[in-house]
Protein backbone atom coordinates (compact mmCIF):
# COMPACT_ATOMS: atom_id res chain seq x y z
CA UNK A 1 0.00 0.00 0.00
CA UNK A 2 1.75 3.95 -1.00
CA UNK A 3 0.53 7.12 0.69
CA UNK A 4 -1.75 7.32 -2.20
CA UNK A 5 -3.51 4.18 -1.57
CA UNK A 6 -4.20 4.89 1.73
CA UNK A 7 -5.25 8.50 0.86
CA UNK A 8 -7.87 6.89 -1.29
CA UNK A 9 -8.71 4.11 1.44
CA UNK A 10 -10.03 7.42 4.00
CA UNK A 11 -11.66 9.33 1.08
CA UNK A 12 -13.75 6.31 0.56
CA UNK A 13 -14.23 4.91 3.83
CA UNK A 14 -14.87 8.64 5.63
CA UNK A 15 -16.32 10.10 2.47
CA UNK A 16 -14.53 13.26 1.96
CA UNK A 17 -13.04 14.11 -0.91
CA UNK A 18 -9.39 13.22 -1.83
CA UNK A 19 -7.88 16.68 -1.00
CA UNK A 20 -9.82 16.43 2.54
CA UNK A 21 -8.71 12.68 2.96
CA UNK A 22 -4.67 13.83 1.47
CA UNK A 23 -4.73 16.20 4.64
CA UNK A 24 -5.69 14.36 6.94
CA UNK A 25 -3.12 11.60 6.44
CA UNK A 26 -0.26 13.98 5.58
CA UNK A 27 -1.18 15.71 9.25
CA UNK A 28 -1.15 11.92 11.00
CA UNK A 29 2.13 11.19 9.12
CA UNK A 30 3.79 15.07 10.04
CA UNK A 31 3.02 15.00 13.95
CA UNK A 32 4.92 11.35 13.97
CA UNK A 33 7.66 12.86 12.37
CA UNK A 34 7.78 16.41 14.54
CA UNK A 35 7.29 13.83 17.60
CA UNK A 36 10.38 11.22 16.85
CA UNK A 37 12.32 14.65 15.94
CA UNK A 38 12.17 16.12 19.01
CA UNK A 39 12.82 12.27 21.09
CA UNK A 40 9.11 11.68 21.96
CA UNK A 41 7.48 8.21 21.79
CA UNK A 42 4.37 7.73 19.41
CA UNK A 43 2.10 5.06 20.59
CA UNK A 44 -0.77 3.84 18.44
CA UNK A 45 -2.60 1.37 20.06
CA UNK A 46 -3.48 -2.05 18.65
CA UNK A 47 -1.08 -0.90 15.85
CA UNK A 48 2.37 -0.37 17.61
CA UNK A 49 4.82 2.49 18.54
CA UNK A 50 7.78 4.04 17.29
CA UNK A 51 10.53 5.80 18.71
CA UNK A 52 14.24 6.35 18.08
CA UNK A 53 17.04 4.34 18.95
CA UNK A 54 20.63 5.27 19.18
CA UNK A 55 22.92 3.45 16.79
CA UNK A 56 26.93 3.51 17.84
CA UNK A 57 29.14 4.72 14.85
CA UNK A 58 31.37 1.76 13.55
CA UNK A 59 34.03 0.75 11.21
CA UNK A 60 32.45 0.13 7.30
CA UNK A 61 34.19 -1.13 4.61
CA UNK A 62 33.66 0.05 1.12
CA UNK A 63 32.15 -2.84 -0.62
CA UNK A 64 33.85 -1.75 -4.32
CA UNK A 65 37.51 -0.62 -3.05
CA UNK A 66 37.22 -2.73 0.35
CA UNK A 67 38.71 0.43 2.09
CA UNK A 68 37.98 0.87 5.84
CA UNK A 69 35.38 3.94 6.00
CA UNK A 70 34.03 5.71 9.50
CA UNK A 71 30.24 5.01 10.06
CA UNK A 72 29.44 7.75 12.62
CA UNK A 73 27.07 7.63 15.33
CA UNK A 74 23.39 8.58 14.20
CA UNK A 75 19.87 8.28 15.30
CA UNK A 76 17.25 5.97 13.57
CA UNK A 77 13.17 5.60 13.56
CA UNK A 78 12.14 1.74 15.66
CA UNK A 79 8.77 0.73 14.67
CA UNK A 80 7.46 -1.81 17.55
CA UNK A 81 4.43 -3.43 16.48
CA UNK A 82 1.78 -4.62 19.01
CA UNK A 83 0.91 -7.76 20.30
CA UNK A 84 -2.56 -7.64 18.20
CA UNK A 85 -0.82 -6.77 15.03
CA UNK A 86 1.63 -9.76 15.38
CA UNK A 87 -0.98 -12.02 15.68
CA UNK A 88 -3.74 -11.02 12.91
CA UNK A 89 -0.44 -10.65 10.68
CA UNK A 90 0.10 -14.24 11.61
CA UNK A 91 -3.51 -15.37 11.25
CA UNK A 92 -4.75 -15.22 14.44
CA UNK A 93 -8.23 -13.67 14.97
CA UNK A 94 -8.80 -9.43 14.66
CA UNK A 95 -9.19 -8.30 18.00
CA UNK A 96 -12.51 -7.53 19.61
CA UNK A 97 -13.83 -4.19 18.63
CA UNK A 98 -13.50 -1.74 22.13
CA UNK A 99 -16.57 0.13 22.79
CA UNK A 100 -15.66 4.20 22.26
CA UNK A 101 -17.90 4.75 25.91
CA UNK A 102 -16.79 2.66 28.69
CA UNK A 103 -19.40 4.20 31.31
CA UNK A 104 -21.73 1.22 30.91
CA UNK A 105 -22.53 0.02 34.77
CA UNK A 106 -24.73 -2.82 33.68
Amino acid sequence: MTKADLIEEVSRVVELTRKESEVIVETIFDSVVESLKTGDKVEIRGFGSFRTRERKGRIGRNPKSGERVEVPPRTIPFFKPSKELRDVVNGGPPPPAQPLNSDSDA
